[in-house]
């Protein structure tokens, strides 16, 4: 079932198209990856969700009926352009924006009490903002996204000013939220991170939706049969060993090892290819090469960049 969807969404400044009939629809209880290069649209469309600005055309659908005004109190948000009062304390702050999600004084206290204490963030609660350094004002603005439980969790580069650390328990955090049953639209540049978190990705490109599905499927779909081998030393040439139709993309040494990628035709089997190699070598692994979702990412990006621009 899917928890928000967008249909033909267009959206337009000053003659500059930042979205052009988007369509994107968001499983329920998923983690969703929202990619693409600077000034594709992402920021555009995200402010579009959060009722910030509104789209020129198009419908958006959350929880199975159109969005409305009230939905704002089940989103929670964190934007790239971060900001907190600097001349507040932490807790003052903590306890105002919590407020503003709909929880009462009593219940927002209880649970910024809980959730300090979890991140180790209770002697920061009496400090100003401008105290903090850049990655704990982060900290604290996650805490206050995730603070009212909502439905939906929107987080636009999350991990950006954040050290390994810091970067791992947010991660954790992310994953727990989903696990309790929320949905997280997860914008990032950081492609390890959509592959470590994201279940779903549409890549915006150009102000279109480019590419969209489960990552699992993506990868599969984008993989070229390639395969890398480890094998001790043959003398002969590996290239006689392999049917005609298989090409070695690239051969060399590791320490005692002969390594070689190896690429099959589509209608053969990776059993083929080890059959033909038995023989003569012992294997000491064999990985197929799946491309990593960067490499989806540039290569996409890079055709759409070449195709040739039609006249209307």
């Amino acid at each position: 079932m899917e928890l928000f969807s967008a249909l033909n969404i267009s959206k337009q400044f000053s003659g500059h198209k930042a979205l052009d009939k988007v369509n994107i629809a968001i499983p329920e209880g998923s983690i969703f990856g929202l990619l693409g290069p600077n000034g594709a649209g992402k920021t555009t469309f995200i402010r579009i969700i959060n009722q910030i600005i509104a789209p020129d055309e198009g419908q958006l659908f959350y929880n199975g009926r159109e969005l409305k005004p009230n939905d704002i109190y089940n989103i929670g948000y964190l934007p790239e352009e971060r900001g907190l009062y600097k001349k507040m304390t932490v807790g003052e702050q903590a306890m105002y924006l919590a407020q503003l999600k709909g929880l009462s004084k009593q219940e927002a206290h209880k649970r910024l009490i809980h959730w300090f204490e979890k991140f180790e963030m209770k002697s920061w609660w009496n400090k100003k903002v401008e105290e903090l350094s850049k990655g704990m004002q982060q900290k604290v603005q996650f805490l206050i996204t995730i603070i009212h439980e909502p439905k939906l969790l929107i987080f636009d580069e999350p991990f950006s000013g954040f050290d390994p650390i810091n970067a791992s328990m947010l991660k954790d955090e992310i994953i727990a939220q989903k696990d309790k049953g929320a949905t997280v639209i997860f914008s990032t540049h950081n492609m390890a991170s959509v592959e470590e978190l994201c279940d779903h990705i549409s890549l915006i490109n150009n102000a279109r939706v480019v590419l969209d599905g489960p990552v699992r499927d993506i990868k599969k779909t984008y993989k070229t049969n390639t395969f890398e081998i480890a094998y001790n030393s043959y003398q002969g040439s590996l290239e006689s060993l392999l049917p005609s139709a298989f090409k070695i993309i690239k051969e060399w040494n590791d320490h005692e090892l002969r390594m070689a990628s190896v690429q099959i035709p589509d209608d053969a089997t990776p059993n083929q290819l080890i059959s033909a190699l038995l023989p003569a070598v012992i294997l000491r692994s064999f990985i197929e090469l799946i491309p990593s979702m960067n490499d989806i990412f540039i290569q996409v990006v890079t055709e759409k960049k070449s195709e040739p621009i039609l006249q209307q």
